[in-house]
């Protein structure tokens, strides 16, 4: 990945290095190989035992001072070539002043204007709007100064049919014709009874279990919201579903009965036609397809048809702890659903800009915003679109005019895409990997940071819990802190919430193992009603939010913009290495618990030898390893360039991709099957041998 010209690590368009050999005329040459002559196999021995007794010089000295206290970093000279960062401490601006110059350049007033230059009426992943709203930002940027780059990538995506439609047919009801649709369902016709399933959540199922109803071969019909669409066709497909109806409900959406839902149903992120390997310019890979693409049918439907089903459905009554009054559909409420979605590829560009550090250049922070909707999309493209670039231009110009020198770089990020399944965000992942697993030590997400203004929630890795908890007593939404506006009691019960499957920080949390934060202003703490909707627009939104959207925006870019600030700042990340030791004792117990409940009730699920000892031990392991490192950061010289560098590392290490806390997705582990445990151990052990 290209952080800057002088970064060192050199990428070409497609992703891959292009190193060119030139004479001194500018014409190309070609590097012969050395013959063997005798002269100069005189040349290669003499060479070879130079560098054997260099070897054993550089050997020697190495040993004899390796109890010596590390050399003051100011002492060290730069090589030329060498990893471009600074050996002396750069000038720390007092971070209170960092603060307010923050304050003083980010404005709703320039939101609002923001808002105005990145609107679009459509922007659909791949289209010419979405390719024009990535180059008005990509302009942004370079007028701000910045290293500028894009990344293209050509995926595959679901499109509902262009010629013929989708349909339903119910009963005694006229043929229906949807025009929202859900990417990457499975593509046939069936027919069979209509069976509700509440919000399709594997506790509704559980509940459809316990009253001995058949589930093979029903199409449920569930509600939008609770969790992703994704989730809900994946836990009808293990009840042996043969297809999916997801209506909007009246209780939960004050939308009209004809807006049409749109969204995808793969269980994951990225190109699910290229899983693990990122789509760069038609790369031929392995013909296989990800596994969390559904087999069935799925289809979303208006509230209006949704609610005239519900109201003709005969059978059993419902589960007594569910909304609504409706039955729960009897083996003669047949259906007949009928998909013909259509594969497209398409072009996408992800747009870049940088910040380059002063100390760790080589180190960065992500912060990224969604580009592409639906529709307007204006909740979840526009806001954060705009937040992002207005913070790229208000930290630009605080380094190029006030002094500030931030330590590690800052990297900004248009993702589309987005409403595929953060496609634009994982395929970027996918390609540089090896890279930002070790090198990117946060990724901050800007979608959907503005869907309300009685709630704030923020979803994040157990590490970033205590710089979570410090930014809330520091930003203010008008003239409260958010901290004593909506901690209440408990600050961590009544604001953080599980990482969603549908975020862009989850790819980075899941798949790279990068700290995330995702976060919003919501309203009630429930999920706002027109995303997924031609009808996400500002007029909709200022009715959620009293017309205080550029206000609310204003706060939640600061919000974002102090933990950015703090993580490039400080000498030390501002992350929390002993939150994960807790949280991990935790869910060790609960799973030790879990399999001794099992063994004992019915020890025929359980193989005898089972045991949880090794996961106990590995846990400990974490601990004492944990503990070491807070020593050492404890007593670290902040003006030794290198062994901060060094604690940086270590502390970046401590990451879900090498620890296997089930708490970082949201839920909490209650079992694990042997091959599991051994994953976790084996996880724990490796992330201790570095961080210890």
């Amino acid at each position: 990945m290209k952080l800057s010209s002088d970064m060192d690590e050199e990428v070409g368009e497609n992703g891959v290095g292009e190193h060119h050999h030139h004479n001194s005329n500018g014409k190309p040459y070609v590097v012969q190989k050395l013959g063997h002559t005798p002269k100069n196999l005189c040349y290669f021995a003499s060479g070879t035992l130079l560098i054997f007794f260099i070897g054993i010089l550089i050997g020697y000295m190495s040993h004899g001072e390796k109890n010596v206290a590390p050399v003051c970093a100011s002492s060290i000279s730069l090589i030329e070539n060498d990893v471009p960062h600074e050996t002396g401490a750069a000038p720390l601006m007092d971070w209170d002043d960092v603060k307010s110059l923050l304050a003083q350049k980010f404005t709703a007033a320039k939101i609002e204007q923001a808002f105005s230059d990145f609107s679009e009426a459509s922007h659909r992943a791949g289209s010419p709007e979405d390719e024009k709203l990535g180059n008005r930002v990509l302009q942004r940027f370079k007028e701000y100064g910045m290293n500028t780059w894009t990344d293209e990538h050509f995926i595959k995506v679901q499109d509902p049919p262009t010629s013929g439609y989708n349909r339903i047919v119910f009963r005694n009801m006229s043929e229906e014709r949807p025009k929202g649709f859900l990417s990457y369902s499975g593509n046939g016709s069936v027919t069979g009874a209509v069976l509700y399933a509440h919000f399709g959540q594997e506790v509704d199922f559980t509940a459809l279990r316990d009253k001995n109803i058949n589930m093979n071969g029903r199409v449920m019909l569930v509600r939008a919201g609770k969790i992703s669409f994704a989730e809900k066709v994946a836990n009808a497909a293990k009840m042996n579903a043969s297809a999916v109806l997801i209506y909007p409900d009246q209780a939960d959406y004050k939308i009209s009965d004809d807006t049409e839902l749109y969204g995808h149903v793969h269980m994951g992120s990225g190109d699910p036609y290229t899983p693990g390997f990122p789509s760069f310019n038609h790369t031929q890979f392995p013909p296989v397809v990800s596994s969390g693409l559904p087999r069935i049918l799925a289809q979303t439907i208006t509230k209006g048809i949704g609610t005239r089903i519900l109201r003709q459905l005969g059978g059993q009554n419902k589960p007594e702890n569910w909304q609504g009054y409706y039955k729960l559909g009897d083996e003669s409420d047949t259906i007949t659903v009928e998909v013909n979605n259509v594969l497209a590829e398409k072009k996408i560009h992800n747009v870049f800009g940088v910040i380059k550090g002063f100390v760790d250049s080589d180190r960065y922070v992500v912060i990224g915003a969604q580009r592409d909707a639906w529709g307007p999309g204006f909740a979840s493209s526009t806001v954060g679109t705009s937040v992002l670039v207005e913070l790229a231009r208000s930290i630009s110009d605080m380094v190029k005019n006030d002094g500030f020198k931030p330590r590690r770089s800052i990297v900004f990020a248009s993702w589309s895409a987005g409403e595929y399944g953060s496609v634009g965000a994982t395929e970027w992942l996918e390609g540089y990997l090896s890279s930002l697993n070790m090198k990117a030590f946060s990724y901050i997400n800007l979608d959907g940071i503005v869907t309300g203004r009685n709630g704030f929630k923020v979803a994040g890795s157990p590490l970033m819990h205590s710089l979570i908890e410090n930014t809330l007593k520091e930003v203010k939404n008008k003239d409260m802190l958010l901290f004593n506006e909506f901690a209440k009691s408990n600050w961590e019960s009544n604001i953080l919430e599980p990482m969603q499957l549908n975020s862009a920080a989850y790819p980075f949390l899941a798949f790279s193992g990068i700290p995330s934060i995702s976060f919003r202003f919501t309203t009630d703490n429930s999920d706002y009603k027109y995303f997924g909707t031609l009808e996400d627009t500002l007029e909709n939104l200022n009715t959620a939010t009293s017309s205080q959207v550029p206000q609310l925006a204003e706060t939640a870019g600061r919000f974002a913009g102090h933990i950015v600030l703090r993580l490039v700042h400080d000498h030390l990340l501002q992350m929390d290495v002993m939150k994960y030791y807790k949280m991990i004792r935790s869910d060790v117990a609960k799973i030790n618990g879990k399999v001794k409940e099992v063994l004992q009730m019915q020890p025929q699920l359980l193989p005898k030898a089972l045991t949880v000892q090794w996961l106990i031990s590995a846990s400990g392991s974490y601990s004492r390893a944990a503990r070491s490192l807070e020593v050492d950061i404890q007593n670290s010289d902040l003006e030794d360039i290198e062994m901060c560098r060094l604690i940086n590392d270590r502390i970046m290490m401590v990451s879900p991709s090498k620890l296997c806390s089930a708490s970082e997705y949201g839920r909490t582990v209650l079992f694990l099957d042997q091959s599991d445990a051994f994953l976790c151990i084996f996880s724990f052990r490796s992330v201790c041998m570095f961080v210890g």
